[in-house]
């Protein structure tokens, strides 16, 4: 009868720190391997973005992220996974395009195709079609655009919907709600930002114009899964199946499938039974003491749902919100050890759940004031703050 493969907390910590490229030696300057490394980086804050790289980079250089996104265009700004927005590397984004959220735009599509309807327009679908044609027309000759820019471009596109019900509702212009929606179906991308990189309102340019054959050609949606599947896998694995299905946001069903297509293997946990990738069950080395400060919404917060083995229970209150959005971290050898906030005169502010010993809390200084150099007179606001940030701002 065969054993099934053990992996303890310890060694998920090494693996974090490892996959997750934590430790000093492990760093890269190569950006878009940082991305594919971590499957895909959080875009909900434009932060996370530059701070997520430049945590594991060598050299860190935020020019080095705007060339990726901007003027190589090798990461790409789209939504996937549980209707999140990523920056993703090329392939991988094709991959979760196909995997997560061509879902995510049929659910899209009839929502708009509704509001349409309510705001008066007979056949919502075939003006749904034509606003789509129009709109890439205007981003292929002059983009890319911000939605206003097209508004006052394409006034006639600009129908007032109501969105909401009750007392929550709000007036958008319809052709703000096509844009979503074919950003949707991979058919435009968000290109540079209205303001600095901190900014989180960005100009539309239509995909192939942006990148040679915009999010390439299709994949099945099983193919597509299973490939995700491995990349989270190689980035987070050991990961429950509940973990899996929850930062994918798929069901239950469509779980079980990718993990049995990607060939993954079971091994136990404390946290129960854990499925890593058939070549993946060697462990992994430990490391030098390993120091990051962390954004908010990190891969490394954000890429399990059972977080046990890298965060205190008794700390989950500090570190996320009441919706699950985890904020900036101190991670010290592959755990949640601490919280971090920028104040107002630029200096980072460090709180500490956690006894490191005075060698690491040295480390933890100096990567704050790293930090703080790196910023320089940026400053900026955590989108989704931990509940600790409110002391350290005090």
């Amino acid at each position: 009868m065969a054993v099934t493969p053990k992996i303890d907390t310890a060694q998920r910590r090494a693996r974090l720190v490892h996959r997750h490229r934590l430790a000093a030696a492990r760093r890269t300057d190569d950006v878009v391997r940082i991305a594919d490394d971590v499957a895909a980086l959080h875009a909900s804050d434009p932060v996370t973005v530059y701070l997520s790289a430049t945590a594991r980079m060598r050299s860190p250089r935020l020019a080095a992220v705007d060339d990726a996104l901007y003027t190589d265009r090798t990461l790409l700004r789209h939504h996937a996974m549980r209707r999140t927005l990523w920056v993703l590397g090329r392939e991988a984004a094709r991959v979760a395009h196909h995997a997560a959220t061509r879902d995510v735009a049929r659910v899209q599509r009839r929502q708009i195709l509704a509001q349409v309807a309510s705001g008066g327009i007979a056949d919502p679908e075939a003006w749904v079609a034509g606003a789509a044609e129009r709109i890439t027309a205007e981003l292929v000759a002059a983009g890319p655009l911000t939605a206003r820019e097209i508004g006052r471009r394409l006034p006639e596109l600009a129908v007032p919907l109501t969105l909401g019900s009750g007392s929550s509702t709000a007036k958008q212009g319809a052709h703000s709600r096509v844009l979503l929606l074919m950003g949707f179906e991979g058919r435009v991308l968000r290109a540079r930002p209205t303001g600095s990189w901190i900014n989180g309102q960005y100009r539309w340019a239509a995909a192939e114009a942006w990148v040679d054959g915009g999010l390439g050609e299709p994949l099945a949606p099983a193919v597509a899964a299973a490939r995700l599947a491995r990349a989270y896998l190689r980035a987070f694995g050991p990961a429950t199946r509940a973990d899996l299905q929850w930062w994918a946001g798929w069901t239950v069903a469509t779980t079980a499938a990718a993990l049995a297509a990607a060939g993954a293997a079971e091994v136990d946990m404390e946290e129960g039974t854990g499925y890593v990738l058939p070549d993946d069950l060697d462990p992994v080395p430990e490391h030098e003491p390993s120091v990051a400060l962390l954004p908010g919404l990190d891969p490394a917060t954000m890429g399990w749902k059972l977080r046990g083995f890298h965060l205190d229970p008794a700390h989950a209150g500090e570190m996320f919100d009441r919706n699950g959005n985890g904020g900036p971290a101190v991670w010290v050898d592959g755990r949640i050890a601490g919280g971090w906030v920028q104040r107002r005169d630029g200096t980072i502010a460090v709180r500490m759940l956690a006894d490191v010993g005075a060698q690491r809390r040295a480390m933890v200084d100096e990567a704050a004031h790293a930090l703080e150099t790196l910023l320089g007179d940026v400053r900026f606001t955590v989108r989704f703050p931990a509940p600790m940030q409110a002391r350290l701002l005090a």
